[in-house]
């Protein structure tokens, strides 16, 4: 069987996508991740899988989406594949316009709830554009997916289609195309280190984090990421003199990040409560600090909340303000026994929370494709 994957990003650093595709092409898929070209894009690691990437004019805003759906359509349409997956709604016109023309099978892959990401939390005509594209497309598929149990919940609800859960947990051993060609000097780094990891966007508490490094002595921020913040951040860390404090790596392979995670101190998860995009949300990055056996300060949201109860690996914030996350981050600090015995969990927690188990799920949803006449 051949598959297509779509998404919006450049396939560089997208963790959840190389995992999802690599698991089915080492099981006998025939399968193409199909993503987008950008001015900063990095080579193409060699996979097990077909990668492409369109080239588009624009990069954000209504006329990217428009052109670049465009271009995946036109992809679609003499491509060689027997179903297309739509990773979130930003890619779903193009993969069920293709399918339904080409008679083709389909499938969608929710990352997130994509209508209720704080980018779209007071924007009432375009949350409703993208609500509209939900409306009309999901009711021609029949299999879909998300990353964790709340969010099925709530989609099978609104769209009257059944979701499973995929999990966007870490393995157990990072993949040697992952693991090879780590250039970050980790021993320069100053130590102990806070870690933040992921895109530099709108609600993820980073501003927060930044503020409370004032407040706390002999300890590091690190930042691994870019995004739509980016600069932003940099001019808070300037004006705040905090340069020495936090730390801007950039863009940060897979393999790197391992490495990082598993030097930090404590991994962080800092989200604000601005839509239920973030309020169901189960990120990589917790998953990410459980796997390199480090604790994670995140918030006291429904899936964290959860996850918690199942293997105590984190201490969980009622509200994100600076002075939340200074007095948790010294609790930590003061109370060892606490720390130690959050670090003993996250190495029981990783021996569920891994790749090796979530990926027969994965398997089981598209051999189900696979067999649908």
């Amino acid at each position: 069987m051949t598959i297509v994957f779509t998404v919006t990003n450049d396939l560089s650093y997208d963790q959840r996508m190389h995992r999802i595709c690599g698991t089915l092409a080492e099981n006998g898929y025939q399968v193409c991740l199909v993503g987008r070209s950008l001015p900063h894009s990095i080579p193409l690691t060699d996979r097990p899988f077909r990668q492409k990437r369109l080239r588009c004019f624009f990069r954000k805003g209504f006329l990217f989406y428009k052109e670049y759906n465009l271009r995946l359509l036109w992809f679609l349409l003499f491509a060689r594949y027997d179903a297309v997956c739509s990773a979130d709604l930003d890619t779903l016109v193009a993969g069920w316009l293709a399918t339904v023309i080409r008679r083709k099978k389909r499938v969608f892959d929710a990352h997130e709830y994509f209508t209720e990401v704080p980018e779209l939390v007071g924007r009432p005509l375009v949350k409703n554009a993208w609500e509209m594209i939900a409306r009309i497309c999901l009711p021609f598929y029949k299999y879909a997916y998300t990353v964790g149990p709340a969010l099925a919940a709530i989609f099978q609800k609104k769209c009257g289609l059944p979701f499973g859960v995929v999990r966007n947990v870490q393995p157990t051993a990072m993949p040697v195309s992952e693991s090879s060609g780590t250039s970050l000097d980790i021993s320069a780094l100053p130590k102990p280190g806070l870690l933040y990891m992921g895109a530099l966007n709108e609600g993820r508490g980073i501003e927060t984090a930044i503020e409370a490094m004032r407040h706390l002595e002999r300890l590091h921020l690190w930042i691994a990421g870019e995004g739509d913040l980016s600069e932003a951040l940099r001019r808070q860390t300037e004006a705040s003199g905090l340069g020495e404090k936090v730390t801007f790596l950039g863009y940060v392979s897979p393999g790197e990040m391992r490495v990082l995670a598993e030097n930090a101190w404590l991994g962080l998860n800092l989200l604000e409560n601005r839509g239920l995009s973030y309020y169901y949300s189960l990120a990589n990055k917790f998953f990410a600090s459980v796997q390199a056996g480090v604790p994670v300060l995140t918030m006291n949201f429904p899936e964290y909340r959860a996850h918690n109860e199942q293997f105590e690996v984190a201490l969980l914030l009622d509200q994100l303000t600076v002075d939340a996350v200074v007095e948790a981050i010294r609790r930590l600090r003061s109370d060892a026994s606490l720390y130690q015995r959050l670090q003993q969990n996250c190495i029981l927690a990783r021996r569920e929370w891994n790749w090796e188990h979530e990926a027969p799920r994965l398997l089981d949803i598209w051999e189900r494709v696979r067999r649908d006449g």
